[in-house]
């Protein structure tokens, strides 16, 4: 049976809790010009304090290795210049975009008269917990500044020191602009405890965000007292129609699989269509193998691939609708559209579905009837990203259809209310 936690640590978490509270009172009503400039002082941080921000992310790796973590873990929280520049770049690019608090989303005068308007409004505090991804700690951090959200940011024991040390260069890009040192904090201990003490907090967060692996969300949706927002599985499929050209065929898979296998946009399983399985699988197949790709395959994929003494291997039966993370693909030959629709219905995860197809109408119809987050039409699943689809660093993407789904960006971190403006109005 799990022990309580101290009331040491609990007190600690509410104090932590109640700082962001206040400093969500102070960023709801922040000038745009400061959040934005807080953002770009954080940013040049970043790039001062180089050097001691990859000292501490050696020690999370070096820790990580003596625990026997994978290589695609490692991946996910190795930290290098080309690493961090992409972390400041995604500082500046959030801080270049509109200020989403303030916007009027709808407005209307009532016969009566009453002007009625809905305007965005932050959230208030925004608790992020997550595993071995120090760039979230920066990306999270910057999105509630700027959508004037107070973050707490929870990362795994694996990457605290990481994200300590980029959260002290966040914090002096604060401190430049004026804004609340609580206004983007790191839980600083490793103790589990603390996030479940933070998930009772509902009087005092408003939101919370799981990112990283089944059982870690797991956890979080069933002990929480506060609203969650899952980032859940990326079970991501790339469907082949009759008519996929065989160059692109061989493009969106490899990109999909191999250019970073371990995210959450990375393509798990390749489905084709059975009257194009023999004029693609062989290329595709041997494109993937050569790229260090296992493939696990259904029985026709595998008879298909074997003929062209590509190497593969039968599928088990969980492969279909499993989260690699790694260099592994399930393949899987599909009767027609309706196979591919109904295989993506019963093992996708609301993530993102792509097709590759030459045929409008079956990709409309892929459109219209496929559930996710977002539908890629002859494009890779690797699309499916705050930055590459324009709302620049993400906080997450949601695979939980309320209050969002897809990346969250800006927007996404907001709510509504209404303002209603009269001249003396009475209900009659």
């Amino acid at each position: 049976m799990r022990q309580p936690a101290s009331e040491g640590l609990a007190a600690e978490m509410r104090r932590l809790a109640e700082a962001s509270r206040d400093a969500a009172r102070v960023l709801g009503c922040a000038e745009t010009r400061a959040k934005d400039a807080a953002l770009r002082a954080a940013a040049e941080a970043i790039g001062r304090h180089q050097a001691e921000i990859l000292a501490a992310n050696a020690e999370d790796l070096a820790a990580a290795r003596a625990a026997g973590q994978s290589d695609a873990y490692l991946d996910r929280l190795a930290l290098d210049a080309r690493r961090l520049e992409e972390i400041a770049g995604a500082l500046r690019e959030v801080a270049a975009l509109p200020d989403p608090v303030g916007e009027v989303t709808a407005s209307w005068r009532r016969p009566n008269g009453l002007s009625v308007r809905k305007v965005r409004i932050p959230l208030g505090v925004v608790l992020m917990v997550y595993e071995a991804r120090p760039n979230v700690t920066v990306d999270a951090a910057a999105l509630c500044v700027k959508s004037g959200n107070a973050a707490i940011l929870r990362p795994g024991s694996d990457a605290l020191r990481s994200s300590l040390a980029l959260a002290a260069a966040f914090a002096e890009g604060l401190a430049a602009a004026g804004l609340p040192a609580a206004s983007a904090q790191v839980v600083p201990t490793t103790d589990r405890e603390a996030t479940f003490e933070l998930l009772k907090l509902d009087d005092l967060i408003d939101l919370a965000i799981p990112r990283g692996g089944p059982s870690l969300i797991r956890a979080v949706a069933e002990r929480s007292r506060v609203p969650v927002v899952k980032h859940y599985q990326g079970v991501c499929h790339l469907y082949l129609d009759e008519s996929a050209p065989l160059e692109q065929a061989i493009a969106l898979a490899l990109n999909g699989k191999v250019q970073r296998p371990a995210v959450c946009n990375a393509t798990e399983c390749l489905l084709v269509h059975r009257e194009a399985a023999a004029r693609l699988l062989p290329a595709v197949g041997r494109a993937l193998a050569e790229a260090g790709v296992e493939l696990r395959c259904c029985p026709t994929s595998l008879t298909i691939l074997a003929r062209a003494g590509v190497p593969a291997v039968a599928a088990a039966p969980d492969d279909f609708g499993k989260e690699f993370s790694d260099k592994i693909l399930a393949v899987r030959v599909v009767h027609d559209l309706d196979g591919a629709l109904d295989h993506i219905a019963r093992y996708g995860s609301l993530h993102t579905e792509a097709i590759l197809t030459r045929d409008l109408a079956s990709a409309r119809r892929f459109e219209r009837e496929v559930t996710a987050s977002a539908v890629m039409v002859n494009a890779s699943t690797r699309f499916n990203d705050g930055g590459e689809l324009g709302l620049g660093a993400e906080i997450g993407i949601s695979t939980t259809k309320l209050h969002a789904f897809g990346p969250m960006g800006l927007s996404e971190l907001t709510t509504q209310k209404y303002v209603v403006e009269g001249d003396g109005h009475v209900r009659g």
